[in-house]
């Protein structure tokens, strides 16, 4: 038997790109809609696009085989050497092989179509954010000797890691299982300790108990340990693994390691400005850091699988993973099979992560579907298939917040999580209070968390009177205030995650200033831009000292008495105008200063030996350039000239102007051209069961006032329209 290393050799370098005919030479990772899929008019292009590449046969040991590696291909992709149809892939976010052995000549031509299309069978199809199109990931060649660590699982690394810890011995027993093509005795190693196993039928498994166990435990202390797995052939594997012990409880929370261990995150969307999903590792370790500044324990890593690299770093830096599948918005009866295979693959590539504590079966995936059984079933299958390849994790569902909390798909998963957006898209900041206060109050012994939350917010638009759908920066700073408050007076939520980190791409969006983007992030999708927001949760998460002024964009202002709002951590900010003292204030994280103006001023905050400065300056007349859309004030249309009474107005009910057809006609139209501009997702939902009888419970006129996108004289033209209209 011939002895050879494994070899992975890149592939990235060297390609022809052929898109409508046009050919253009392209190197990896990359994304045919960086730009289209970023710039709004949700026309970016799905379709199919070719990546072809000359490829020697590269030189190796008598026996060994030859794989192609492709780390994620968006989101089908067929494989063809020489002109061979070898292989066909359904999904955009996980890792597969290809043999390529048999069919190698001395030179070949290696071609990878890739096809981002609409169709019925591959998630995701209806969903609030860009499916970028591309040879995005990494591609290689791994080079094995003739007996080798499997290659052809689901992409799976060919070792499997379970520790199982036990707190009061502080031990873990640790199982490793490995998987093998070819006869020969594996020997795995784990923390100095060998064993030499002979597979039966290519599988093998060795215990070990660590003594003294190093946990790890979070952001305070991640250690990881590895394990290797080495074959007479000369193949080897390892993997890094973390002994934990965590627990969901409905009354306690998130505990980890034997204690209390809140998770309070965000989530991440892996795509950024001009580069679309093409990420190299230097994009994933600079998200890493700002992680890291806002101070997170955890992450919604949404809505599908993220590359290996960024689980690593997760690992590394002890932040606490839910890992999920694209399984969202809408149930196709057609992509029962792919949300298998999906979820299969990323249990199978993932498993060995001790950063992922929840497997996500779907997300707001009854928003556009109704609960009928073929969807109860496919979650069944999805849970079942979780359980049975992991009995360690938990799994979960994020739910979109119209859906009855007596649903029976809340039954399926083993913890629940909500998305709520009351004080954005419907209702008011406290409805989000009330529903988990209710929830937890009607299910005492369910868990429930928080997995979306959040404000649009453009930074140029500002405001000192902000309100709910105006996109200021500074309506989003009030509106995690709240949330963040009612989250931390209720320990019993098992997680938290800010709905976004970071703006993204979705390229049906055309709204708050900007076209193509979901503007929620705490930061702009650059990354060049923190808003006032990021540091509110930097000074509730992150111990090291810091002070923020709030509206640092909001320069000019026409109030003769301006507030300047400072978030910190410590216990007190003074606040020096001009150069002299101000005011200095005791306080709890946000703290309001009522600041005289008449000219330009510097305003500064100190707290615990640091500072932060901004300058503003009074003006006669706001600056149009903060304001979104001109913002009317709440007419009394009861005090209006020749109001009518007997007639329909915008101070009615949705359910009252719809019970007419006439009335409902022309809010039906108004509806539609508003959900046209938040994209396809908001298109598809329109018609929810329950988000109708909320809407229903709502005026026509806080409904507009709301959607921000419609001026005073338009609304008083549609109020004449009503008018117009006589009550049955």
């Amino acid at each position: 038997m011939s002895n050879s290393k494994r070899t992975v050799i890149s592939l990235n370098e060297g390609w022809q790109f052929f898109q409508n005919g046009v050919c253009s030479k392209v190197s990896l990772p990359h994304t045919w809609n960086a730009v289209d899929g970023q710039d709004g008019g949700n026309d970016y292009y799905r379709g199919t696009c070719r990546y072809v590449r000359a490829l020697k046969n590269p030189a190796r040991a008598d026996g060994a085989r030859i794989f192609l590696e492709v780390k994620g291909a968006a989101m089908s992709a067929e494989v063809r050497l020489n002109g061979e149809l070898l292989a066909t892939h359904q999904g955009g976010y996980s890792t597969f092989r290809v043999d390529l052995t048999e069919h190698l000549a001395e030179e070949n031509e290696l071609e990878i179509t890739v096809d981002n299309s609409d169709n019925d069978t591959v998630y995701p199809q209806k969903a609030d954010f860009t499916f970028y199109g591309g040879l995005y990931r990494d591609v290689n060649l791994i080079v094995v000797p003739e007996v080798h660590f499997d290659l052809t699982y689901c992409g799976a690394p060919g070792m499997k890691v379970t520790p199982v810890v036990d707190l009061e011995k502080k031990s873990a027993a640790v199982r490793v299982e490995t998987w093998q093509h070819g006869e020969g005795d594996v020997t795995i190693t784990v923390d100095g300790c060998s064993r030499t196993v002979m597979p039966e039928a290519g599988h093998a498994a060795a215990e070990f108990t660590i003594e003294n166990v190093h946990l790890w435990d979070g952001v305070d202390d991640p250690y990881l340990y590895t394990a290797t797995a080495s074959l007479d052939s000369g193949d080897e594997i390892s993997a890094r693994f973390g002994c934990r012990s965590y627990v969901i409880d409905a009354q306690k929370g998130f505990l980890l390691n034997g204690r209390s261990y809140p998770l309070r995150g965000v989530s991440r969307h892996q795509d950024c400005k001009g580069v679309g999903n093409a990420l190299t590792i230097e994009h994933h370790r600079r998200d890493m850091e700002i992680i890291k500044e806002i101070g997170a324990n955890t992450l919604r890593l949404a809505h599908y699988q993220h590359a290996d690299a960024f689980y690593d770093l997760c690992d590394e830096n002890g932040i606490i993973v839910w890992a999920e599948i694209p399984y969202i918005t809408m149930h196709m009866k057609n992509g029962r099979e792919n949300t298998l295979s999906q979820m299969e693959e990323l249990i199978a590539q993932c498993y060995n992560h001790p950063s992922i504590v929840v497997w996500g079966l779907s997300n707001e995936i009854t928003a556009a579907s109704a609960v009928n059984e073929d969807l109860l079933e496919n979650h069944r299958l999805l849970n079942e298939l979780c359980h049975r390849m992991d009995a360690t994790r938990p799994t979960t569902m994020a739910n979109v917040f119209m859906l009855e909390t007596d649903s029976p798909i809340l039954d399926i998963p083993d913890v629940n999580s909500y998305n709520l957006y009351f004080g954005w898209y419907l209702g008011e900041l406290e409805q989000n209070d009330e529903f988990f206060d209710e929830f937890h109050s009607k299910y005492p012994d369910k868990p429930i968390g928080f997995s979306e939350y959040g404000a649009d917010a453009n930074p140029q638009f500002q405001s000192s009177a902000p309100e709910k759908g105006d996109y200021t920066e500074s309506y989003q700073a009030l509106y995690h205030e709240h949330i963040l408050a009612m989250i931390e007076k209720r320990p019993w939520m098992w997680a938290t995650h800010v709905w976004n980190l970071f703006d993204f791409a979705a390229d049906g969006r055309d709204e708050g200033g900007k076209h193509g983007e979901n503007q929620k992030g705490l930061v702009t999708i650059d990354r060049q831009t923190r808003k006032d927001a990021f540091y509110l949760y930097k000074a509730a998460w992150n111990p090291e000292p810091m002070v923020h002024i709030c509206g640092r964009r909001y320069v000019e202002r026409a109030e003769d008495v301006t507030e300047i709002k400072v978030y910190s951590n410590a216990d007190e900010v003074s606040l020096f105008v001009d150069g002299k003292a101000f005011e200095t204030q005791r306080g709890h994280r946000v703290f309001r200063f009522r600041v005289p103006t008449d000219g330009e001023h510097t305003i500064e905050a100190k707290a615990a030996g640091i500072s932060d400065a901004i300058m503003v300056r009074r003006v006669q007349e706001g600056n149009p350039a903060y304001v979104f859309v001109k913002k009317q004030d709440v007419v009394n249309w009861f005090d209006q000239d020749g109001f009518d009474p007997d007639c329909f107005s915008v101070s009615d009910t949705m359910a009252e102007l719809r019970a007419n057809p006439q009335a409902g006609a022309v809010v039906e139209e108004l509806m539609a051209k508003a959900s046209a501009s938040r994209g396809d997702v908001a298109d598809a939902v329109k018609d929810n069961p329950g988000l109708q009888r909320m809407m229903g419970r709502m005026t026509l006129i806080s409904l507009l006032k709301q959607a921000g996108n419609i001026d005073e004289e338009s609304i008083r033209q549609l109020n004449r329209i009503l008018q117009g209209i006589k009550k049955s």
